[in-house]
């Protein structure tokens, strides 16, 4: 029989197997079912949690059969968008029977890729080809991080069926898993390949217009080149930036209201810094690789929380605008994390309701606004394609301050980042700032530098579903689904929405 051994403590240069022969003598085989870092002291050490079995005993391996749908729909569902949302609720779709068609307005990741690189290279921008839209979505160019704080028993599921199309097995047990924009775009393409030879049309450099509607309930989408399909549900999948869409939503009355996100700047140290304060003497350990920290501050007075965001070891600040006359900032890593830099979003919590009232759109005008001031203040300097820039001292100590070696492949201007904020932003910025390097000493540093500016955490309007159909509250076989539609945050909890709204469906006609 199988036995269970949890907070397994082993050193950085010791054996876990060592450890399973002292705790269950004769064993055979093993899976570990979890592994993490521990920090906290002054020697490091990995903290594992262990399944052993016996020599005769096979490891259980867990397993998602799904019951499927018998009789086929006479409509296929619509799924608009390729990113995690869409393609887990297409996969998941697929895998309960049910064929459905999906609908990307950017390229397959291959040529994607290159619309980006010429972008970050000469600033010519694709307003379909970007970061943010194209096959795999924002996650295709991300840290590929699948850390969440949602609790879902759809997780093991995604991160599993990321496996099976060629991901890392680590990510099913580590407690910090992450891919890596270089694996996981080797991921995404079978996981295309699969869902075409099961029943998934897939359309790409297919921009849709707007979700057409009749007596409040779905009857298809039209195509930006004046086509129409026909369908009685449709999955929107669309993603953080995608503001087109929620336009024409409101102006069809859908019921959408605004959200609370949080905007900033992202702060860029070198990685070998971070890996001093988190590890002290082990700092340069082989068995650590890059270290990374998760930050956050919190004014009870007045409910506003700083926090860092999307945090990359060993990583690349990245250009991530969707809009020629914006500039976004984001960042993202390969698998071996072996940039010399580590970067995270610092970004300030916008309460909807306290910063715009009754104005669903505030958010998005707010993000509109800072953008386009950050593209204004880089071209002031002379530059076309770059981020701007200024060290943190400079930030703290409000001076314009010579740049400092950076990632980003855009390269970057100095500018005065602490005058582009909104003053009261700026000000919980530089506070908390200094509460990170009281709790990471060293935090601030003349070697740190922030970026701008911080706007695509999350989407600042949410289409309102209902709580158990996952259907729009206001028109029937809409399927508001993902970051897009106000329901996640990040790659693994918008692949968990659409595995729910996919189950939604096939609960409804199954």
């Amino acid at each position: 029989m199988s036995k269970l051994f949890d907070q397994i403590k082993v050193g950085l240069d010791e054996s876990l197997e060592e450890h399973l022969q002292w705790l269950d003598p004769g064993f055979g085989t093993y899976r570990v079912l979890k592994k993490s870092i521990d920090a906290r002291k002054e020697v490091p050490h990995w903290v594992f949690r262990v399944e052993t079995y016996g020599p005769s005993e096979t490891p259980t391996v867990p397993s998602y059969h799904l019951e499927k749908l018998k009789t086929p729909l006479r409509q296929k569902p619509i799924i608009v968008g390729a990113g995690p949302a869409g393609l887990f609720a297409a996969l998941r779709l697929i895998e309960r029977g049910i064929a459905c068609v999906l609908i990307e307005q950017g390229s397959m990741a291959n040529v994607r890729m290159k619309s980006i690189a010429n972008y970050w290279r000469y600033g010519n921008l694709s307003a379909t080809n970007n970061v943010c839209f194209g096959e795999g979505g924002a996650g295709l160019y991300s840290d590929g991080k699948l850390i969440t704080r949602i609790k879902s028993p759809h997780i093991p599921y995604v991160l599993n069926r990321l496996v099976k199309f060629g991901a890392p097995e680590e990510i099913e047990y580590l407690s910090n898993p992450h891919v890596g924009s270089d694996k996981i775009r080797k991921v995404i393409p079978p996981m295309r390949e699969f869902l075409q030879a099961n029943g998934c049309d897939i359309f790409f450099d297919t921009p849709v217009d707007r979700i057409l509607f009749k007596a409040n309930r779905v009857i298809g989408i039209a195509l930006a080149d004046g086509r129409t399909m026909s369908s009685d549900r449709v999955i929107m999948a669309t993603g953080h930036s995608s503001v087109g869409i929620l336009e024409k939503l409101y102006q069809d009355s859908v019921s959408i209201e605004g959200k609370s996100f949080a905007i900033g700047l992202r702060i860029e140290h070198p990685q070998n810094e971070i890996n001093q304060i988190q590890y002290k003497a082990y700092a340069n350990h082989p068995a650590l690789g890059a270290a990374n920290y998760r930050l956050a501050s919190h004014d009870k007075k007045t409910g506003i929380g700083v926090y860092s965001f999307c945090m990359c070891p060993g990583g690349y600040v990245i250009s991530s605008g969707t809009e020629t006359d914006g500039v976004v900032s984001n960042g993202m890593s390969n698998y071996k994390r072996n940039s010399p830099f580590a970067n995270a979003a610092i970004v300030v919590s916008v309460d909807h309701h306290q910063s715009f009232g009754n104005d669903i759109f505030g958010g998005l005008k707010l993000r509109k606004e800072l953008e386009l001031r950050a593209k204004s203040q880089v071209m002031a300097k002379g530059g076309t394609k770059q981020l701007p820039a200024q060290t943190v001292l400079g930030f703290l100590e409000n001076t314009e301050s010579p740049l400092i070696p950076s990632s980003t492949p855009s390269g970057c201007v100095p500018v005065r980042l602490d005058s582009l904020l909104p003053k009261h932003i700026t000000e919980k910025l530089s506070q908390s700032l200094k509460k990170f390097n009281h709790s990471m000493p060293g935090f601030i540093s003349p070697q740190s530098q922030l970026l701008g500016v911080e706007t695509r955490t999350s989407c600042p309007v949410r289409v309102v579903r209902n709580v158990d159909s996952l259907q729009s509250i206001s028109h029937a076989g809409l399927y508001p689904t993902g970051e897009g539609a106000g329901y996640a945050g990040g790659i693994t909890s918008a692949a968990v929405d659409g595995v729910r709204v996919a189950d939604a469906i096939f609960t409804e006609v199954g």
